[in-house]
């Protein structure tokens, strides 16, 4: 009786407990198809990464513009402090790039074309019209553009030189106790005050204003003052060209324009008629020749120089004098180019709050300029502004004074 009982009840457990069984064992199957494909998924992956090892299938400079590109994209969500510029940046890197790339290899060209272009004025003026003045002008004007002249010249010449060969100014790649604003995140070294990344020259530099692809080199501290002073000279001598150069640019254009006049005539007048029988023409000329024309090949050239130095000359004149004269502008208000933008925007950020901007470096006009040109006594007004002079700037460019008091700060 016992045994029957066991019996029955084990039967019914397992009547029971079948279709749990089932659902077991097709649960255990699903694990084991899911952790065999995932087994086979991994020797696939792991093989087709040996074969690209072994193979490269791509090129290294593809796959390195490929991770670049990558980590441009995972920047515009790196952190909380992206912004707008931030991801403008990040955009626009590509572009920022190529442009920084063909400006720093066709920087040597410019520097080239502008030697060439300053060389053409040289030969056609020494050449043309120096004979020219010295031949019609009294002694007194002979003298005033002699000295005029070259001492322009020996300031153009001078500042540009200067200005290509002199350092911007850099800051301290050590580790040093100067304070620092910032830290750059190209560079990755603390950043002065006043202290911009040059994308061109892939460095900081100090104090920078821009970077002039027609000096091939960044316009900073060191050599913000040689910059300025060549822009200057270039403008006044191109200024002086054009103006002591109209009349003789106005005949120059007058002659050539006869001349082409002379050349649209015909070389000779038919003649028919009674003219052939009065013998007017030798025998077998049915053509009576006109004269020679009354210029010759090297008057034409003359002429087509003075046009071509009064049309540089007046061009250069007019767009470098506006340059000039926009720096000038930020010279008196004791900011650089870069610092023109960053100081407008953070104007404009004060003035929705109610406040004031005052830029820290404005030292007043005539101390902005003293501190520009390095004026510290009366004398340097002729010595270091009038006449070429390779001094330093005042200061290290890593520190700057800030609200000065009101009484000048170089006294002269």
């Amino acid at each position: 009786m016992l045994s029957s009982k066991n019996n029955s009840t084990a039967s019914k457990l397992t009547y029971s407990q079948i279709p749990h069984l089932v659902c077991a064992y097709y649960r255990c199957r699903m694990r084991w198809f899911l952790s065999s494909t995932l087994h086979l998924l991994r020797c696939v992956r792991l093989r087709s990464c040996t074969r690209r090892g072994g193979r490269n299938t791509l090129p290294l400079w593809i796959r390195a513009i490929w991770a670049y590109l990558r980590l441009l994209v995972q920047s515009l969500y790196f952190s909380s402090l992206t912004d707008s510029d931030v991801v403008f940046d990040s955009v626009f890197e590509p572009v920022f790039w190529t442009v920084d790339y063909v400006t720093r290899w066709f920087g040597t060209m410019f520097v080239c074309l502008v030697v060439v272009l300053t060389s053409s004025i040289l030969v056609i003026v020494y050449l043309i019209l120096l004979p020219m003045i010295m031949s019609t002008y009294s002694p007194l004007w002979v003298a005033w553009h002699l000295c005029y002249g070259h001492w322009n010249l020996v300031m153009i010449v001078f500042h540009y030189y200067k200005a290509t060969k002199t350092a911007p100014g850099y800051p301290p790649t050590e580790k040093n106790d100067s304070p620092f604003v910032s830290v750059c995140k190209k560079c990755i070294i603390p950043k002065p005050a006043r202290t911009h990344h040059c994308g061109i020259c892939n460095r900081c530099i100090l104090k920078m204003d821009h970077h002039c692809p027609w000096l091939n080199n960044c316009v900073g501290h060191l050599n913000h003052r040689y910059f300025f002073s060549f822009c200057l000279s270039l403008a006044l001598g191109c200024i002086y060209c054009s103006i002591s150069g109209r009349n003789l640019f106005l005949d120059a254009y007058n002659a050539l324009e006869r001349f082409k006049h002379l050349d649209v005539e015909k070389s000779g007048v038919p003649v028919t008629g009674m003219g052939i029988l009065i013998g007017l023409l030798p025998p077998g000329q049915t053509n009576y020749q006109t004269a020679a024309p009354s210029y010759t090949f090297k008057e034409k050239m003359i002429h087509k120089s003075i046009i071509y130095m009064w049309v540089l000359t007046s061009t250069v004149g007019v767009t470098l004098g506006a340059l000039t004269m926009w720096h000038a502008v930020l010279i008196s208000r004791g900011e650089t180019s870069i610092e023109r933008h960053t100081n407008s925007k953070e104007t404009k950020r004060m003035a929705k709050r109610g406040r004031i901007y005052r830029n820290p470096f404005n030292y007043g006009r005539l101390n902005n300029w003293k501190v520009f040109l390095g004026v510290g006594k009366t004398s340097h007004w002729l010595t270091r502004v009038l006449l070429p002079s390779g001094h330093t700037p005042p200061g290290d460019g890593l520190t700057w004074d800030v609200f000065p008091v009101k009484k000048d700060l170089i006294p002269v």
